[in-house]
């Protein structure tokens, strides 16, 4: 489906408007969602393929421009990752990423062999500011670099536009052509210019227009969904996170009435989340749907009474949640369309949008499917990152507090919770919950970390509250910066800030006695707690 705007998985919807599309060339690299929603940035649509993607299926997709990202492998050992010659002979600017600069050098007649010396980290590149890719870039820029290769000579038609002190060769050119080779990755934060030189290739030397705005996502989505699903019958499950509230919107804004949106409270939910879902999607919100709360609550509690183990807690609340979803949908009878918020990383990791390895199965609804009668599956945000969400979130009017809340894992505080899952306990990690997050808000902060929250541990100390002994339980606050989710650091908070926060947990909690500041990062640890 060449140059096409994707609305997701809208069977028979897919083709609405051609649209200017960059590929990105999967070997494997560990950025690669990074280098698109890079491109994405830039107001240029992106899209991620496996190296094993077929020349005629990359002809008939009429790419503005190829990105060939990084990878593990050497490129001149037997088995690597590879491609032709002839995908640099398609007329199509390509830039080559790292592992991609090596592996364009090393098919077009360069020479690419082990490092004399390994260069990792943020290093200082010098370039030629003469290059299209280096317009408006700094003679010396601090560039991030992670490779034990290197490219010893360039192929026959190129030009060095980069090097340093290590790496004689860090970027390399062949004007006429339109190929471009860059040994680090500008795709990553800690490359201070990186994103002006993506834009540079895809507005310089790719001559794209930038015509992927989210207003107009927005305004081609919700046409395609009316036109498919006509007068039918739609179910959503609806989270209350961003990506099932945006979806339900979508929808809503497409057929009104013809939605209807069941919302599962388990109890599980951060303070007054359940009440603020209903604000916005029940009968006194402002969307047209029909709106179904199941409280149930103490359904819950009651098959998670004893449990300790996290991946049996996991389990037990999203079958639950299943034969929940299942039997409001039996009261709703035959529907023709069930909606999911299934957003592109969830496509990328399930094995399905590169070459990177299967990251885990996305089935944002449990096992729906083989339990409601429908026909078939909308995802409207199929082709969307996480910050492409919440700005689709924002054109449909959805309230910033919602748009912007912070990510809430499915099972909810039961993964929050160390140990059994009790009502107390529920109440306790909500309002400790609250506290950091209001005061991580009046700090300002609120904006600037990727994920914050506070969890339950199953650690009880003794503690004085006035004069009297007490044994409790300790919270411990959590907060992390992140790009992908996939590795993360503890965020520096103010220590005034954290001071505050603990104070209030003590005094206004019952049953804790202590607040514990956990700053390990991802790996070795996770972010959740459990």
């Amino acid at each position: 489906m060449p140059g096409v705007l994707t609305t997701g998985q809208i069977p028979g919807g897919r083709q609405l408007v051609n649209r200017e599309k960059i590929i990105v060339i999967d070997f494997g690299g560990q950025y690669n969602q990074l280098v698109a929603r890079r491109v994405r940035e830039c107001n240029v649509y992106c899209e991620i393929y496996s190296y094993k993607t077929s020349i005629e299926k990359i002809k008939e997709m009429n790419p503005k421009g190829i990105i060939l990202t990084g990878g593990p492998n050497s490129c001149y050992e037997e088995g690597a990752a590879t491609c032709s010659k002839e995908l640099f002979e398609l007329g199509v600017p390509v830039l080559g990423l790292c592992y991609g600069a090596q592996l364009m050098m090393h098919v077009l007649g360069g020479h690419v062999c082990k490092a004399p010396v390994r260069e990792y980290g943020k290093i200082e590149v010098t370039v030629d500011q003469s290059s299209a890719l280096f317009g408006d870039v700094s003679e010396k820029t601090i560039c991030w670099m992670s490779h034990n290769d290197y490219i010893e000579e360039k192929a026959p038609g190129f030009k060095i536009i980069a090097h340093t002190p290590d790496c004689p060769v860090a970027a390399a050119e062949c004007a006429e052509k339109n190929l471009y080779a860059i040994q680090f990755h500008p795709e990553v934060l800690h490359t201070v210019e990186g994103t002006k030189m993506l834009s540079n290739f895809v507005y310089k030397v790719c001559g794209c227009a930038g015509d992927w705005k989210m207003d107009h996502f927005v305004e081609h989505t919700v046409k395609a969904l009316r036109e498919k699903v006509g007068d039918g019958k739609v179910l959503c499950a609806l989270s209350g996170g961003v990506d099932s509230s945006v979806a339900a919107v979508m929808l809503a804004k497409a057929v009104g009435d013809q939605l209807t949106c069941v919302f599962v409270d388990h109890g599980l939910l951060r303070k007054n989340e359940g009440d603020e879902v209903e604000e916005v999607f029940g009968p006194n919100g402002p969307y047209k749907l029909n709106f179904i709360r199941v409280n149930a609550q103490d359904r819950f509690y009651a098959k998670l009474k004893g449990v300790e183990e996290p991946e049996h807690k996991r389990k037990i609340i999203g079958e639950e949640f299943i034969r929940v979803f299942e039997e409001e949908a039996k009261k709703i009878g035959k529907v023709d369309f069930l909606v999911q918020g299934t957003i592109y990383p969830d496509v990328v990791e399930s094995g399905l949008g590169g070459e990177s390895a299967v990251i885990k199965s996305h089935h944002n609804v449990g096992g729906l499917p083989d339990y409601v009668d429908f026909k078939e599956i909308i995802e409207p945000l199929r082709d969307l990152f996480k910050d492409e969400v919440r700005k689709a979130g924002l054109e449909l009017g959805i309230p910033e507090k919602l748009v912007y809340r912070q990510p809430f894992p499915g099972p909810g505080l039961g993964i929050r919770i160390i140990g059994e899952v009790t009502a107390e306990k529920v109440k306790m990690v909500q309002e400790a919950d609250a506290i950091y997050r209001e005061e991580i808000a009046k700090a300002g902060l609120d904006r600037g970390i990727g994920q914050y929250f506070a969890a339950l541990t199953n650690m009880r100390s003794v503690g004085v509250m006035g004069d009297e002994r007490t044994y409790d339980y300790a919270v411990a606050l959590r907060a992390v910066n992140t790009i992908d989710f996939m590795t993360a650091e503890a965020a520096e908070i103010p220590w005034d800030v954290l001071g505050i926060v603990s104070s209030r947990i003590v005094n206004e909690v019952p049953h804790i006695n202590r607040v514990l500041y956990d700053c390990t990062g991802k790996p070795p640890a996770t972010i959740e707690f459990e």
